[in-house]
């Protein structure tokens, strides 16, 4: 018996459509955007509070070429890009997943023209990429605070060292 396609599979957003898809979404938008590569509660807890500051959010996600450059080791992600979109999709938070293979998702912001910019803690709003753009059009810039000081690389590590 063949099972049907999760509905979460359709929040995934080829780039190439993001614009059309997001003039559906409830505004005012959230965007935000990472790496997201081994899911845990940091991450879930972030997602959902930056949600909470709109009424839809849009998260992109780096390529897998795209985390690499970041420097975050040779085997990284652990996850491939599929997984990591199916993955986020599945979460009530996320209205809809997309990607960008650049350096930065400024090209996805311009695009989409959220009306909130979001991302973790460690970034002060003044560096967050697009927060001037954001900002400019009349939208506003969160730096949600970390409430559980988790983190995919001391996971990664930590698994490393069981024997």
């Amino acid at each position: 018996m063949p099972y049907p396609t999760p509905d979460f599979e359709s929040k995934i957003c080829a780039p190439e459509s993001l614009v059309e898809r997001v003039r559906s979404l409830a505004r005012p938008l959230v965007f935000t955007n990472g790496c997201f590569d081994i899911l845990h509660r940091g991450h879930v807890t972030y997602l959902a509070q930056a949600r909470a500051l709109g009424r839809a959010m849009v998260v992109a996600l780096n390529t897998d070429a795209s985390v690499r450059r970041l420097g975050k080791g040779e085997d990284r992600p652990m996850n491939p890009l599929e997984d990591r979109l199916a993955v986020l999709a599945a979460l009530a938070s996320v209205d809809l997943v997309t990607w960008f293979d650049e350096d930065t998702p400024l090209t996805r912001i311009i695009a989409i023209r959220p009306d909130i910019l979001v991302k973790g803690g460690d970034w002060a709003p003044d560096r967050i990429v697009g927060a001037s753009e954001v900002t400019a059009w009349g939208g506003s810039v969160h730096s949600i605070p970390f409430e559980h000081e988790r983190s995919t690389t001391r996971l990664i590590e930590r698994i490393r060292r069981v024997d």
